[in-house]
């Protein structure tokens, strides 16, 4: 295990910036998760970390020491690429030992590694295969076999499951989940998928253009985002998001209006809101109920029947179309006139230049 300290990281092609001052501090046994849009600098960021990008301000540590200039092949680290990148040639045990045999252990520590690494793995009954004979989830458990065999003080992992089918990535995502339980290393993941980063996160970091939008636990990030971009990103489906307009705040009650003139009540008081203030609502589909007495009507555009909840497309008089989920198999169609109400506990406020307003019980889910 390792402690892994970014401080004022930066990366530039030319002229062109595309890191621009990233901190953060990884402790010893965390499994981290750099997650965000193509070409936020997530990927780039962990080649910087494990040594395959050139860094051009700032430093990297390792165990408190400088890594800058340490070649990757120094750094003690381990890196699973989206590709398997597996010798063609060679059989689960070779392909799995060749780094161990390069290294010079001796033949009974390879032996160890592998045979550890394999049961860990379940791959002990395909040793002697070659990654032609194995489906793409047993080639990406190899890939991950040849790295924790080298006892890396950091596990990296780059998009590893985006070549699998949608059945193997939630298997592949429950074993990583149980590696890092079983194995308690330090690991930092990339992937463009947040239910991905969801499920295998103790801490997600959150990229944006080159720079951390928030850091926390996934449930965090979830329930207080720290702004619009992460509130929009971090959830499936995303947050609704209204634009509204500050009518009145005073003591414990805040006033909207909402677009064609419609109002929203919000039990929280206006320390921050000024009255003809604008702002953006957020509201997740779960909290949305369908109500005889909600605030606003809204016609069905497309329901869809997932079995065990059913997830509605919505849209009302000058509003955006609203995403809605509900519990079990309802009876929705397109043209259906619905009447929703807003959770109050559960909405979410942004100022003009996209940060949250936390006031209260705002944005903690009831």
């Amino acid at each position: 295990m390792a402690h892994l300290e970014l401080r004022d990281v930066e990366k530039s092609y030319g002229t062109v910036k595309v890191i621009h001052g990233v901190d953060l501090e990884v402790k010893d046994g965390e499994f981290v998760v750099f997650v965000g849009p193509s070409g936020c600098g997530k990927s780039t960021l962990l080649r910087m970390i494990a040594g395959l990008e050139d860094i051009s301000g700032g430093d990297v540590r390792i165990d408190g020491i400088v890594v800058n200039t340490i070649p990757a092949s120094e750094r003690g680290l381990a890196m699973v690429f989206q590709s398997y990148a597996l010798y063609p040639h060679m059989s689960v045990y070779k392909n799995m030992a060749f780094g161990l045999e390069n290294m010079g252990l001796p033949k009974a520590e390879i032996e160890r590694r592998v045979s550890n690494a394999a049961t860990l793995l379940r791959l002990t009954d395909y040793l002697q295969r070659k990654p032609k004979a194995l489906s793409g989830g047993q080639r990406q458990r190899v890939a991950i076999g040849r790295a924790i065999v080298r006892n890396p003080k950091i596990c990296l992992f780059d998009e590893p499951l985006s070549n699998l089918d949608a059945e193997l990535r939630v298997a592949m995502r429950k074993e990583l989940s149980a590696l890092h339980a079983d194995l308690g290393g330090t690991m930092i993941y990339v992937t463009h998928d947040q239910v991905e980063a969801m499920t295998l996160a103790s801490r997600i970091v959150v990229l944006r253009a080159g720079q951390i939008e928030q850091v926390g636990a996934p449930l965090d990030l979830y329930n207080r985002p720290d702004n619009l971009f992460v509130a929009t990103f971090i959830g499936s489906p995303k947050m609704n998001i209204v634009e509204a307009t500050v009518a009145a705040s005073s003591g414990d009650n805040t006033r909207l209006t909402l677009p064609e003139g419609r109002e929203l009540s919000l039990p929280f008081g206006g320390g921050d809101l000024q009255t003809g203030q604008k702002l953006s609502l957020g509201i997740r589909p779960e909290h949305i109920v369908v109500a005889a007495d909600g605030d606003l009507e809204m016609s069905v555009d497309l329901a869809e029947q997932l079995g065990g909840e059913t997830y509605f497309y919505a849209t009302g008089k000058g509003l955006p179309q609203f995403t809605i989920r509900e519990n079990g198999q309802a009876n929705r169609r397109r043209g259906d006139t619905v009447s929703i109400r807003l959770r109050r506990d559960s909405v979410h406020l942004f100022a003009e230049d996209g940060k949250a307003i936390r006031h209260g019980a705002t944005q903690v889910p009831g």
